[in-house]
């Protein structure tokens, strides 16, 4: 499916997944994400609330870089903000813990088997 509305956040996994699929795009948001987080809760815990939006601007600016600059792609959040978000935290969460390459070939292989079906029912 192209980039679109998605009614649920497992239908968008898939896209959200090939839209990140080189690991430097992948590595770009794993550290914008950790330093955004970081400085967020800085903020909080100290009381400098200025840190907040900074935290954002360091989550999002690697992340969109790596879109345009690497993936050569629109960021899915410009479309999907809320589901984009909880992409990024679950593609955190798969590469701290080692799982995202597997990700990465499951849904490429989604695709494979998508656009298959497509072309067989367009011949």
């Amino acid at each position: 499916m192209a980039q679109g509305k998605f009614d649920t956040f497992e239908e968008f996994w898939p896209f959200y997944v090939m839209e990140h699929a080189l690991p430097a795009t992948r590595w770009f948001h794993f550290v914008g994400t950790s330093l955004g987080a970081a400085l967020a809760i800085a903020g909080v815990v100290t009381g400098h609330y200025w840190l907040i939006p900074v935290g954002v601007v360091s989550g999002y600016g690697p992340a969109w870089i790596s879109h345009f600059f690497i993936e050569k792609n629109k960021p899915a959040s410009f479309k999907q903000p809320v589901y984009s978000f909880m992409g990024d935290w679950k593609m955190w969460l798969l590469i701290v813990t080692g799982r995202m390459g597997a990700e990465v070939e499951k849904a490429r292989k989604i695709r494979e088997a998508q656009a298959a079906s497509t072309a067989t029912g367009m011949a």
